[in-house]
C-alpha cells in the first residue's frame, strides 16, 4: 500500500444516495456524487488514478451489499481482489420504518397477474405511509442486529481477501420524508453505528448535520431522503480524509 501505482479502484458498496442528487437519479459517473468526489480527492492527494467501482441499487440495505460481495463473481472475482480502498454506504435503508416485513414489499414485483400486482403496489404506496404515521413503524426494514451482523461480515470478507486495505463507512443518513413519515429508529441506528465501528476498527463519517443542513435549506431532493450536492461534496471529502489517513497508515 506504500507505492502510490497500486491506488487504482475504490469498492463503494451502496445504496441510492450514491446516484441520486437533489433532482433524482443520475449517472453513476457523474463527478458531483461523493464516491467519485472522493476519489477524486483521493487521485490528487497521491497523484494516481484512481476509479470507483460501484455495487449499488435503490433500497439497498446492509444484507443486500453483503449477497453482492458473496453472489456477485464480478464483485468478489474482480472488484474486490483490485480494490485498493472499500467504503461502506449502506445501512441507512435499514433503520427506516417498515410496516411489513422486507420480504413481503420486495415481493411485490412477482406477484401475477399483473392487474393484481399493481393494485397491491398502489394500496401499499397509499396506506404504508399512513401506518407508519400513526404507529411509528412497526418495525425497522432491517433489525438492528442483522444490520451489525452483516456489516461486520463485509468488513470480515473484505479483510480475509484483501488483508488490511483501508475500509470506511457512514452513519445511517437522517431524512424527513414523506413516504417514511417517522424517525423513530434513527437515533439508536446511529448509536448502534458508532458502537460496530469501534468495535471493527473501522473509521466512521459522521454525516448527520450536513445532511439535516440540506434537509433544511431545502436544497435536498424533495423526497427527503436524497442529498443536495452540497452534501456530496461534504461527504466525499470526509470520506476521502479518512481513507487517505488510513492509506498513509
Amino acid at each position: 500500500m506504500g507505492s502510490s501505482d497500486k491506488l487504482r479502484h475504490v469498492l463503494v458498496l451502496g445504496d441510492s444516495l450514491t446516484f441520486q442528487g437533489p433532482q433524482g437519479i443520475v449517472a453513476p459517473t457523474n463527478p458531483q456524487l461523493f464516491p467519485n468526489l472522493a476519489a477524486a480527492q483521493i487521485a490528487v492527494e497521491f497523484g494516481s488514478p484512481m476509479e470507483v467501482d460501484l455495487v449499488a441499487r435503490e433500497g439497498w440495505t446492509s444484507r443486500d451489499a453483503w449477497w453482492a460481495l458473496t453472489k456477485d463473481p464480478v464483485v468478489f472475482g474482480t472488484y474486490l481482489p483490485r480494490a485498493s480502498a472499500v467504503i461502506i454506504a449502506v445501512g441507512g435503508m435499514d433503520q427506516l420504518p417498515a410496516v411489513i416485513p422486507t420480504y413481503l414489499r420486495e415481493g411485490m414485483p412477482y406477484l401475477r397477474p399483473g392487474s393484481v400486482r399493481r393494485r397491491v403496489r398502489r394500496l401499499y404506496r397509499d396506506l404504508a405511509p399512513k401506518i407508519v404515521r400513526a404507529t411509528g413503524g412497526l418495525m425497522r426494514q432491517l433489525p438492528q442486529s442483522a444490520t451489525d451482523r452483516y456489516l461486520t461480515r463485509i468488513v470480515q470478507a473484505v479483510r480475509a481477501i484483501s488483508g488490511d486495505i483501508p475500509i470506511v463507512a457512514m452513519t445511517p443518513s437522517p431524512y424527513d420524508s414523506a413516504y417514511y413519515p417517522s424517525q423513530k429508529y434513527h437515533d439508536q441506528a446511529r448509536v448502534s453505528a458508532f458502537s460496530w465501528a469501534a468495535c471493527l476498527g473501522v473509521p466512521i463519517v459522521d454525516i448527520e448535520n450536513p445532511v439535516l443542513q440540506g434537509l433544511s435549506s431545502g436544497a435536498a431532493n424533495p423526497d427527503g431522503m436524497h442529498w443536495s450536492w452540497h452534501t456530496h461534496e461534504w461527504v466525499g471529502s470526509k470520506l476521502a480524509g479518512e481513507l487517505t489517513a488510513a492509506i498513509r497508515r
